[in-house]
């Protein structure tokens, strides 16, 4: 029995979330076009007979704005720390810029293996990896290369293979069955979260959050009431739409995977609430589950 803890960290929007729910085969992160979608640790664990890997996907690395992104990078740093393994990831369709620099600048600070992944590799042709491989190589003694397309799910199987080489611990630290370590009420918040994601425009996702205040369980179905919270009126107003029609695509939206999660059907009522300058507040930070890291 080989067993550890695998840190994914890079850029925003480099395909951690995508990477993470395809090695486990379930949906354990969000996923969005849209950088700065993953907004705190969330642990997806990989099970085999022989072989439990817990990874954990980080907020991506950027240059922090207010508290929330200054809270967002203390997360990616202290799973670094934390770790076992760290898997930095890029996209192989950008080019190497400052961010990835301060990131492997982060890396030569740690002594425990550090594996690069380039993903995205379905954008690219052939004869471009090998040039990218390179020029990574050149800044960072990395322990081993894996190129891979998350979304294609291409060569996910020799990432897992090259990281049970650096496995050291030998118990196992969940069930079987468990395959992830947030709440429900959590992962019923990041559904809703990740439909506004899909159905707003650019400035939306950094702006908003979204609580679960309460689960009831009513004869063969959750009653479910959960509220979007935006730091602006402006925002409260498209989330909503014209006559309630954007709420309800959301919720629509939402529904199917929600009742999916929780195996019964499910009545979600969904509302907006303006706090302003939520992202900037110790007090608001804490109660939507956002702590700090010392």
């Amino acid at each position: 029995m080989k067993s550890g803890f695998v840190a994914l960290v890079g850029r925003p929007n480099v395909g951690k979330s995508t990477l993470i729910n395809n090695i486990i085969g379930k949906k354990v992160a969000i996923t969005s076009d849209k950088p700065q979608t993953t907004r705190n640790i969330i642990q997806g664990i990989y099970n085999t007979l022989d072989t439990q890997i817990v990874f954990v996907d980080t907020p991506g690395i950027h240059k922090p704005k207010h508290k929330l992104g200054e809270f967002l990078n203390k997360q990616a740093y202290y799973s670094i720390n934390d770790v076992d393994i760290v898997v930095m990831l890029v996209d192989a369709s950008s080019t190497l810029g400052p961010g990835d620099k301060h990131i492997i600048e982060t890396l030569k600070t740690i002594e425990k293996p550090v594996v690069l992944v380039i993903n995205k590799i379905d954008k690219l042709k052939r004869e471009e990896l090998l040039p990218i491989i390179e020029k990574y190589s050149k800044l960072y003694n990395f322990s081993d290369i894996i190129p891979l397309s998350a979304l294609k799910k291409d060569n996910i199987s020799d990432l897992i293979e090259t990281l049970k080489k650096y496995l050291t611990d030998e118990i196992k630290y969940y069930p079987d069955d468990q395959i992830t370590n947030r709440s429900t009420e959590f992962l019923i918040a990041e559904i809703i979260r990740e439909k506004v994601f899909n159905l707003t425009e650019e400035e939306i996702p950094h702006s908003l959050t979204c609580v679960v205040e309460q689960i009831k369980k009513d004869k063969n179905k959750y009653i479910i009431n959960a509220v979007i919270i935006v730091d602006r009126e402006s925002l409260k107003k498209i989330i909503i739409g014209k006559q309630g029609q954007k709420i309800k695509q959301i919720g629509i939206l939402a529904r199917p995977e929600i009742e999916i999660l929780l195996g019964e059907k499910v009545y979600l009522e969904l509302f907006v609430k303006t706090i302003k300058k939520w992202r900037e507040k110790e007090k608001y930070l804490a109660e939507f589950g956002f702590n700090n890291f010392e």
